[in-house]
Order: structure tokens, then C-alpha cells, then sequence
């Protein structure tokens, strides 16, 4: 793969101390080779491609840790809606990399807007809906895309698996049930693994007959992926934590809407929120805490906060206007920035790769012609693992 000098650029690393400097970023084998100051800038001889930065603006690709692109397609109906297998309301066995249209328009379009890793999850009509992968967005082959697979279990409390199991009459229609439903599968998980485990360590103790539902917990319960729990109240918020504690699980809160009201409390739980969406209308009684300045007061709390647009819920193209907002709400440029880079990549356990410019990353990087938290900037260049993937046109 070829060697390519960026220069002449502010470079935004949003490393552990968000440091950033005037200077120059290198790159080689799909990776960061290194960044410098502008004193330091390697001999343009040493490169096959050298892009002059105009005294732009160097990022680490946006990420957006929960979506379900390619899992809801651009301009279609029921024929191009795979996210929510709303038959039977547990199916932790099904996986978001065979639902994904990596061909689909929005794809494209996320490219441009400089998001390069997206985490693709099940819808929530389900209480146990499936598994979450985490993907890069350029790629016409998904097995070609995937960072992490199984990233998560996706979990769902609330008003959509009530609503879409209550016009089928069936169950749940109650945040009781629902629950229920969630404790009745971890429990038969659980005793599943401590049989797994106990015929692996005894000949004469059976292995239990393959589960494919049981089967895809068990990484869940070894502790080896995540529980992300859609919840909107404060109250299904902590029946979350609630079950998290049950079972040992590593708990991620998504949307978190009325988390705002409870971040107090919530503080002391080290659980992160993916936060979002907040450009939208109030559109069913759990939305009415609804405010832009839930990053805000969730930061101020102490909490790890990632922004999301929950695309197809808004496109997420939008991602860095929602970045925008939150800033134009009264969090300060770095902390946006973080929240659709660095923090959402520590949330997706792959902090190490991606969400920050450092040697040795992934060479994810997004060259702007202003600073990113600035809505007149633009996207110019994006690289994904070092390769352009989209230049605008002047």
C-alpha cells in the first residue's frame, strides 16, 4: 500500500491529553507511521502521495457506535428493512453482518461526511434482539468491513417491544414482562455455560444439547462482549443496570434520553451512554425529556459519552451537525469532538485502533477545510485504513 504525506495542517489528535499541534501525519500499510510538528515534516521524495493540507484541519474518523446501516436501506420499504425480526421477541442468535447492504447509498454518503466505523445493531422491538457488529463504512464485501463481530448483545426496554408485541397480543406488553423475558434467557444461558464448563473439566458429566440462542450468551456472560441496552426513561435505565448486575454483564446505555435527569446517580455506575438522537421531534411519551444539551450535562456528570444519530432515525451524514449542536448547547469543541471519535471508540473496546491519531492506529483520518465543530467546514478528504476513499472536488 502506498506511503502518503498529509502537511501544512492543524492535526487534532484527540489523544488522552487532546493534543494538538501545526504539523504533518504520515502514513504507511493501511496504519499512522507517524505526526509531527511542521519543523519535522519528512522529505516529500520518501512518499508516493503528498497532500497539502492548506492549514486545514487533521481528525481521526468520526464514529457513530450505534446505527443500523445498511440494515434499514435508502428510498425502501419493507423490502429493504432488516434490522427487527419482530416473530419471536428473543433472538439473541441473530447477527447484524447478514442483514447489512454494505452497497446501499447511505453508505457513500457516511464516507463523505467523514464517518469511517459505524457499530451496526438489530432494532428494538425486541427485548433480546441480536448481535452488533462494529464496521468500517467503505467496502463492498461486509466480511471485508468488519472491525468486531459480535460486538455487543443489543437488548431493548420501553415502549417498542410493548408496542410491537401488544398489537400482535402476544407477550411482552408490559416492561415487566419484557425483563422477564431478558432474565429468563440468561438464566437458561447461565446454566447452559456452567454445564458447558462442567463437561469440559469432567468426561462423565454431558455437554447440553447445542442451543443456538444460548450459545451466542455465552460470550455475554464470559464477560468477552457487551450488553448495549436501548433505554430511553430513567426508570428502564436502571432495570438495565439492574439485570447488568444479575448477571455480571458489562452494560452500555443507549439513547439514554432522560439519563440527563439522573446522571447524579448514574456517575457512580461507570457506565457509559451513547447519546441520541436529539435533532428529532418528541414523537412518543418517552421522548419528552428530549434536549440537545444531554451530552452536556452528561459530561459534566463524569460520564463516557458517545453521540449518536441512529441512522436511519437521522442520516448519518449528520453525525458531525449533532457533534455541532451539542457544542452550540454548551459542550466545549473538545468534548464533542471525543464523542463522535475517541469516546465511542473506548466504548466499542477498540480505542486501541481507531477514534484517535497516534503511530501504529489505523490510518482512519478526515482532512477539513475548517475545524470540525464549526458548521461552515467541510470535508475534503477521507482515508479509511490508509486508502482515499473520498476527495471533494474544488
Amino acid at each position: 500500500m502506498k506511503k502518503t504525506l498529509i502537511k501544512n495542517v492543524h492535526v487534532l489528535t484527540v489523544n488522552q491529553t487532546d493534543e494538538q499541534f501545526f504539523g504533518f501525519a504520515a502514513f504507511a500499510d493501511g496504519k499512522i507511521e507517524t505526526l509531527g510538528q511542521a519543523e519535522k515534516t519528512p522529505a516529500e521524495k520518501e512518499f508516493d502521495e503528498v497532500i497539502d493540507g492548506r492549514e486545514g484541519y487533521l481528525l481521526p474518523g468520526m464514529i457513530d457506535v450505534h446505527s443500523h446501516l445498511g440494515l434499514y436501506e435508502d428510498s425502501l420499504g419493507f423490502e429493504g428493512a432488516d434490522g427487527n425480526e419482530d416473530t419471536d421477541p428473543v433472538t439473541p442468535h441473530l447477527r447484524a453482518i447478514d442483514g447489512v447492504n454494505p452497497m446501499d447509498r447511505s453508505f457513500r454518503e457516511t464516507i463523505e461526511a467523514g464517518v469511517t466505523t459505524v457499530a451496526v445493531s438489530p432494532g428494538s422491538a425486541n427485548p433480546i434482539g441480536g448481535q452488533i457488529a462494529a464496521i468500517k463504512t467503505a467496502g463492498r464485501r461486509l466480511d471485508d468491513m468488519v472491525l468486531r463481530a459480535p460486538l455487543a448483545i443489543k437488548f431493548a426496554l420501553g415502549e417498542n417491544p410493548k408496542s410491537v408485541y401488544h398489537e400482535k397480543d402476544e407477550t411482552p406488553v408490559t416492561r415487566m414482562a419484557t425483563a422477564a423475558l431478558i432474565r429468563e434467557q440468561l438464566y437458561k444461558a447461565r446454566e447452559y455455560l456452567a454445564r458447558k464448563d462442567r463437561a469440559e473439566g469432567d468426561p462423565d458429566e454431558d455437554a447440553p444439547d447445542f442451543d443456538i440462542k444460548l450459545e451466542a450468551l455465552v460470550p455475554l456472560l464470559r464477560g468477552e462482549i457487551d450488553a448495549h441496552f436501548h433505554a430511553h426513561r430513567a426508570d428502564d435505565i436502571f432495570t438495565a443496570l439492574r439485570i447488568a448486575r444479575e448477571f455480571g454483564l458489562k452494560p452500555v446505555i443507549v439513547h439514554g434520553t432522560e439519563a440527563h435527569l439522573v446522571a447524579d446517580l448514574l456517575a457512580g455506575e461507570n457506565v457509559p451512554v451513547i447519546s441520541g438522537p436529539y435533532l428529532t421531534d418528541r414523537s412518543k411519551p418517552e421522548l419528552r425529556a428530549l434536549t440537545e444539551r444531554s451530552p452536556l450535562l452528561l459530561h459534566q456528570a463524569g460520564i463516557e459519552t458517545a453521540i449518536t444519530v441512529d441512522h436511519p432515525e437521522l442520516p448519518l451524514r449528520l453525525l458531525p451537525m449533532a457533534a455541532q449542536i451539542a457544542v452550540k448547547a454548551g459542550l466545549s469543541a473538545d468534548a464533542a469532538l471525543r464523542a463522535v471519535t475517541a469516546a465511542p471508540a473506548r466504548i466499542a473496546g477498540l480505542g486501541a485502533r481507531i477514534g484517535s491519531l497516534a503511530p501504529g492506529m489505523d490510518a482512519d483520518a478526515v482532512l477539513m477545510d475548517g475545524h470540525p465543530m464549526r458548521f461552515e467546514s467541510r470535508v475534503s478528504v477521507v482515508w479509511i485504513d490508509g486508502a482515499q476513499q473520498y476527495r471533494r472536488d474544488e
